[in-house]
């Protein structure tokens, strides 16, 4: 084999396979570079239990006609049968149902010496669809302490709205955690006193939360007993900007809120991802085409040397072994130095992304992309390898 080497080795191009081995890193590189960035993007967020762009969620309610201002009670709401029929929209993951409280709820805590109480109310969803996982979100009857997850509005509107008309001291997510609340739950004959807390401040909902096992247990003493249809809805969707949601809500007189632009923003990194990874294949394409005509022209050059090979005794496959090694040595190196180039350039983008709260994506996507677009170049390669020598 060495004779062989030795022989074959005359005649080499470095230029040509140089331009390969550039094109094709090139071409690898961005490939990487663009699927680690997509999956960076639908990554899971650290203290969150969906996925920014792979998981989406929009809350309905049924709108609120005129005639509903000069009566009480009795709002809009969704029976069974409209559930299911939002169930089998093709558009829809799941659906959840708020449960709304069936008793009067006041609250009040003490803020710079000053005591302040208001009316509430209470909300429960399912927790699959709560953005914030919230520690010791539970409820204990033996024990009654009641975790609230609120709006993060709620307290933007406090802090720059009622705190700075009031002279009150403005409160981060921290200090509100810490402030002990009071709820007073009266209804149904019963009036109870008990301790609560702020859990968590929800990006997603618009309410006031409480775990459901309290809202089951305070509903059956406090509330009225009888059963209630709920009145909205969160619906996850495999994209909120699809017109197709738009038109069912407006026929069935349903008015959504929550921001589509985490679907329209899903679509522009799709196509981000799209086009920079299609740039990459036309590269690593082209790449495959130097390679290709390189060793077209270098088993041309070598021709002879090749024919007297094979008339000493060398097997055409034996022959092209040389070349072989030498391709998959530098596609190799192109892997390698692609995967390198890809993590380097992941970091330019992570504080980006965890300043939105996403964690980022492990690198192992974008390498086996790269692993595999590395193999389908090696086995074409050698192909045309073993099919060039076996023609000399």
């Amino acid at each position: 084999m060495n004779l062989v080497a030795k022989i074959l080795r005359q005649n080499i191009s470095i230029a040509q396979f140089a331009a390969y081995t550039l094109a094709s890193l090139v071409g690898l590189a961005i490939i990487m570079t663009a699927v680690k960035f997509y999956c960076d993007l639908t990554s899971q967020p650290p203290a969150a239990g969906d996925k920014m762009i792979g998981a989406d969620y929009i809350v309905i309610s049924r709108r609120v006609p005129l005639l509903a201002a000069f009566r009480q009670g009795d709002a809009p709401a969704f029976s069974r049968d409209d559930i299911a029929d939002i169930e089998a929209r093709p558009w829809v993951r799941s659906v959840g149902a708020f449960t709304n409280a069936d008793f009067d709820i006041y609250a009040s805590v003490s803020l710079g010496g000053r005591g302040l109480s208001t009316a509430l109310f209470f909300e429960s969803i399912p927790d699959r669809y709560i953005d914030i996982t919230p520690e010791g979100w539970d409820f204990d009857p033996a024990n009654p302490s009641v975790p609230v997850i609120i709006s993060k509005d709620y307290l933007t509107l406090y802090n720059f709205g009622f705190a700075a008309s009031r002279g009150l001291p403005q409160l981060s997510e921290e200090m509100i955690s810490q402030i002990p609340i009071t709820l007073t739950l009266r209804g149904n004959g019963h009036t109870d006193t008990i301790a609560g807390r702020i859990a968590g401040f929800s990006s997603r909902l618009n309410t006031i939360a409480v775990p459901e096992a309290f809202m089951t247990a305070a509903n059956k003493r406090y509330g009225s007993g009888r059963p209630a249809d709920p009145s909205r809805l969160i619906v996850e969707v495999t994209d909120p900007a699809d017109p197709a949601i738009r038109h069912y809500l407006d026929s069935h007189d349903i008015e959504a809120a929550g921001d589509s632009g985490s679907g329209r923003t899903g679509r522009i990194a799709s196509a981000i991802t799209t086009v920079a990874s299609a740039v990459g294949a036309v590269i690593a394409c082209l790449a495959l085409i130097i390679v290709s005509l390189s060793i077209f022209l270098l088993v041309r050059k070598n021709r002879q040397a090749i024919g007297d090979l094979i008339f000493l005794g060398y097997t055409a496959s034996a022959v092209s072994t040389y070349y072989k090694h030498l391709i998959i040595t530098i596609n190799i190196c192109v892997f390698a130095s692609a995967t390198a180039i890809m993590l380097v350039a992941s970091q330019l983008w992570h504080d980006t992304i965890t300043a939105i709260g996403l964690a980022g994506a492990s690198p192992l996507s974008a390498i086996a992309v790269g692993a595999a677009v590395t193999a389908i170049i090696t086995v074409v390669n050698t192909i045309t390898l073993s099919h060039l020598t076996a023609k000399s």
